[in-house]
């Protein structure tokens, strides 16, 4: 940390400002995917539909949804050592040091609404006895906590001898690699802490002729359900883990300049290279470096040269440095184009050798050697 001129014990928090614009921007769009053509709610009321739903509960069907129009704010950043034991996942023995985390405050004052329709089946003497419709909306008003963040780095398993021909030692080495921890990735780990601040507005109709609007029971119902869920996934002591992608630079990723002008079966033989190194990367448990195409196919590294040779011919012939080529053709055809008849002359073979040598070609003379 002394090298990134960053005192964790000194360093005035910081106030974020550039983090909220690319926060707003980012839901900005997801806001706008959203709404085109009525996306989220289909996917929505498939979501609700779709699980371990009661059977007393009919089909759920959203009428309802406002995405809002404000974005969080978040300040008063600090980075600070993290707590022991913590932000240590499985596979690991909690002694690492150094782990750091960084704390910022979050506030959000807006109205988001999911609005509901279904129904209440009894099914007590028989089934459907009765059937109670009932509408919900649920709205999130305001919500203020303490969001922190940790990067967990990855780890491997340790390596293991298995050139050993000691049959005691690679027994006890299997056995230490089926105990030893799996590959864990980098993460970015968050969580909330329990001083959080989540108020909700609830709106219910039950009935269909005599209804009865807005009942305490049933808002205080969804509250406790509310919070339950989000206590259960990311307050601590639990936390949220994010697998990070890999940022290794790749040729399909890239734009600008030349590469506007790849040609498609180039990109496509350049997605196959990149899946080939992805799936070799999650088999060995790490990266490695990028193997050149024509290692990995020869033929197309012929395939290039030669056309590059080709090139350069036509250019040469061209500029007049070299004169024009004629198709290859053998001897006989040859003498058949001048007006002459070619017949090659026999060769036969003697107990010397072939005609004219004595021994088989390349043989030494003989006494060479006495």
């Amino acid at each position: 940390m002394a090298k990134t001129y960053y005192n964790v014990k000194g360093h005035q928090p910081e106030s974020l400002d550039w983090f909220n614009v690319l926060i707003a921007q980012t839901i900005a769009q997801l806001r706008a995917d959203a709404r085109q053509d009525d996306a989220i709610l289909g996917s929505l009321t498939e979501v609700l539909n779709s699980g371990s739903k009661p059977d007393w509960i009919g089909e759920i069907k959203v009428n309802e949804i406002a995405l809002g129009d404000e974005f969080p704010i978040f300040s008063n950043c600090r980075v600070m050592p993290a707590e022991d034991g913590f932000w240590y996942g499985p596979g690991t023995t909690g002694t690492e040091e150094g782990r750091l985390q960084a704390r910022m405050d979050v506030d959000l004052s807006d109205v988001i609404t999911i609005g509901i329709e279904t129904t209440l089946n009894l099914n007590w003497p028989k089934p459907l006895s009765a059937v109670l419709p009932v509408a919900l909306a649920v709205s999130i008003v305001r919500f203020s906590g303490t969001l922190a963040l940790s990067f967990i780095p990855s780890s491997s398993p340790p390596s293991t001898s298995t050139t050993t021909p000691n049959p005691e030692h690679h027994r006890s080495n299997s056995t230490a690699s089926s105990t030893s921890p799996p590959h864990r990735p980098t993460t970015l780990a968050f969580t909330f802490l329990d001083d959080y601040r989540l108020d909700l507005s609830v709106r219910s109709l039950v009935g269909s002729r005599s209804r009865l609007q807005d009942v305490p029971k049933i808002a205080q119902l969804i509250e406790s359900r509310v919070h339950a869920w989000f206590d259960e996934r990311a307050v601590e002591p639990r936390f949220q883990q994010i697998v990070l992608p890999s940022l290794w630079p790749r040729k399909h990723n890239t734009r600008g300049g030349a590469t506007e002008d790849v040609d498609a079966s180039d990109l496509d033989m350049d997605m196959d290279e990149e899946v080939i190194l992805e799936e070799e990367e999650e088999e060995h448990g790490g990266y490695t470096l990028p193997v050149p195409p024509q290692l990995r196919h020869p033929s197309v590294a012929s395939t290039s040269l030669e056309a590059e040779g080709a090139k350069l011919r036509e250019a040469e012939m061209r500029a007049g440095v070299r004169k024009q080529e004629r198709p290859a053709m053998n001897r006989a055809q040859t003498s058949r184009e001048d007006g002459v008849r070619y017949r090659p002359k026999p060769v036969s073979r003697t107990s010397e050798g072939w005609s004219g040598q004595k021994g088989m070609p390349g043989a030494l003379a003989p006494g060479t050697f006495r």
